[in-house]
C-alpha cells in the first residue's frame, strides 16, 4: 500500500526533472541567505546558475557536522527566526550541540513522509502506535508522534523510561504499532516476559525501529520473540529526524524519499562519487526545507544505492542496511573492525542474547579488544564447561573471520546497563 501515489511511484526521469529544479531552488536560497554557504560556494568557484544539472552536484561544497557545530546555534538557518516553529538538537555529549530548525512547512513535510513511511511498514489509521522514542529536543519521539497522528492513528505518548509501566500501557491499551530503538524493543520484551506479559499473545504487530545501527540478524530476533513484522527507520536530525527512508513489506531495502532528499554514495577518503551498487558514504542534500537546508552532508553512514524499482511499486532508490559508520569503525592493530560484523556474528551463536559491549583498550603498545556478551538464562545454568566451548569458539570466528585475537566473556542474564534509548555497544579506553 501507497501513502503517496502519485509521489512514491513517480516515473523516474520525472523524479530526476523534480530534483534538478528543487536542488537549483535550494541553492539559489543558500547562496542568497547564509553566509556560510555563501562563503563555500564562492570557495569552490561556483554559483547557483551554475547548477544546469544533477551532474553538477559533485561541484558543490560538502557540509559535515562540525560545520554546523562552528556556526551554532543559528549560522545555517536560511529563514528569520520569527519564522521557526520548532527547535531540535543533538545532545551535545561528544561536541558542541547541533541546532536544526523547522518552518511550518518543513514541520508539515515531515509529518507526512513520517506517514508515508509508517504506511510502507504496514500501519494503518486504525492502528495504535506506542512511541517510545524520547520526547524533547531529540527528534525521535515528535517526529513519529506527528507522522503518526497525521495518518490517524491513537498515539501513545510513552516517550522513554519506565520500561515496567510502559509494558503494562502496550498490553492495557491495545498497542498494534511500537516504535523505539531496537535495544530498547529487546528490553521492554525482557521486562514483559519477567512481568509475565507475552508479547506474542498481544494485538502489537508492526515494530519501527531505528535511531541506532541494527542488524538483520537482530531484526529476526526481535521477530521472533515478539511475533511482529520489524521494520528499519533512518533519519539523522540534521537532515529532518526519522522518516527520511524506511524498508517496505518486502524488506529489500530502505526507500530514501527522492522527492526531498538527494542522495549520493562517495568514497570516504576521496570524496568522489561512487558507480550504483558499489558501498560508501550517503551524502543527502535537503531539497524541500526551508529552516536549515544542508547541502550535500556527510552523513558517515556507510551503505549501497540502488535505483531499481522496488516489487512494492515504489520507484524511488533504496539504501541498504547500514554497514557501519566510517566514524564508528574499530582499528584494532590495524584491522578495521565494525561493531555490526561483531553483532551479526553473535546474533547467530545459540544461547547468547542480543546484549553485548565491545571494550577495548590497550596494554603497552598493543591494542586489545574484548567482546562481553549476555548467555540466556538456560544456557548460564548450564555446565561450565559448556560456556567454555562458546567462548573459546567464538573468539575462534573472530579470530578467523576478522583476523583480530579477541577475548569473549560470557555474562549472565542482565548484567549489561539497559538504555532507555540508544545502546552504547563500544567503550573506547585506549588513551586519546
Amino acid at each position: 500500500m501507497l501513502y503517496d501515489i502519485k509521489n512514491e511511484s513517480m516515473p523516474r526521469e520525472e523524479l530526476k526533472a523534480l530534483q534538478l529544479k528543487r536542488l537549483q531552488d535550494v541553492c539559489r536560497r543558500v547562496y542568497a541567505t547564509v553566509p556560510f554557504y555563501r562563503k563555500r560556494f564562492d570557495e569552490a568557484g561556483i554559483k547557483p546558475a551554475d547548477v544546469r544539472s544533477l551532474e553538477d552536484l559533485k561541484r558543490l561544497p560538502f557540509t559535515v557536522k562540525q560545520d554546523l557545530r562552528s556556526n551554532y546555534p543559528f549560522g545555517t538557518f536560511a529563514v528569520p527566526r520569527d519564522n521557526i516553529a520548532r527547535i531540535h538538537a543533538s545532545s551535545g555529549t561528544t561536541g558542541q550541540a547541533v541546532v536544526v530548525g523547522y518552518t511550518q512547512y518543513d514541520l508539515d513535510v515531515w509529518a507526512q513522509l513520517m506517514s508515508r513511511c509508517l504506511v510502507a511498514s504496514g500501519v494503518k489509521p486504525q492502528d495504535v502506535v506506542h512511541v517510545a522514542y524520547g520526547y524533547g529536543l531529540f527528534t525521535g519521539g515528535l517526529g513519529v508522534h506527528d507522522g503518526a497522528t497525521k495518518l490517524g492513528c491513537m498515539v501513545v505518548p510513552a516517550s522513554g523510561g519506565s520500561t515496567r509501566r510502559q509494558v503494562g500501557l502496550i498490553r492495557d491499551l491495545g498497542a498494534t504499532v511500537l516504535a523505539c530503538t531496537p535495544s530498547y524493543a529487546m528490553h521492554l520484551w525482557e521486562v514483559a516476559m519477567e512481568n509475565g506479559i507475552n508479547f506474542r499473545d498481544l494485538p502489537l504487530r508492526v515494530g519501527v525501529f531505528g535511531g541506532e545501527p541494527w542488524t538483520d540478524a537482530m531484526r529476526q530476533t526481535i521477530e521472533d520473540k515478539m511475533g511482529i513484522d520489524a521494520h528499519n527507520i533512518y533519519g539523522l536530525s540534521e537532515i529532518m529526524g526519522p522518516g527520511c527512508a524506511i524498508d517496505c513489506s518486502e524488506h529489500d531495502g530502505l526507500h530514501v524519499w527522492e522527492d526531498h532528499f538527494l542522495c549520493e554514495i562517495i568514497d570516504p577518503q576521496t570524496g568522489e562519487q561512487l558507480p550504483e551498487g558499489e558501498q560508501g558514504e550517503l551524502v543527502i542534500t535537503n531539497l524541500t526545507k526551508q529552516g536549515s537546508p544542508l547541502i550535500r552532508y556527510r552523513t558517515r553512514d556507510l551503505t549501497t544505492m540502488v535505483t531499481e524499482p522496488c516489487r512494492c511499486g515504489r520507484t524511488h532508490a533504496r539504501i541498504s542496511r547500514f554497514a557501519g559508520r566510517s566514524d564508528d569503525m574499530l582499528i584494532i592493530r590495524g584491522v578495521n573492525v565494525f561493531p555490526q560484523q561483531i553483532e551479526e556474528l553473535l546474533m547467530k551463536a545459540s544461547g547468547l542474547t542480543p546484549n553485548y559491549l565491545i571494550v577495548v583498550d590497550r596494554q603497552g603498545s598493543l591494542d586489545t579488544m574484548e567482546v562481553q556478551v549476555e548467555v540466556t538464562d538456560q544456557l548460564f545454568h548450564d555446565q561450565i564447561s559448556r560456556l567454555q566451548v562458546l567462548e573459546r569458539g567464538l573468539q575462534k570466528q573472530i579470530k578467523d573471520i576478522f583476523g583480530v585475537t579477541t577475548k569473549v566473556r560470557l555474562m549472565e542474564p542482565h548484567s549489561i546497563e539497559r538504555s532507555v534509548g540508544k545502546a552504547t555497544r563500544v567503550i573506547d579506553k585506549r588513551p586519546k
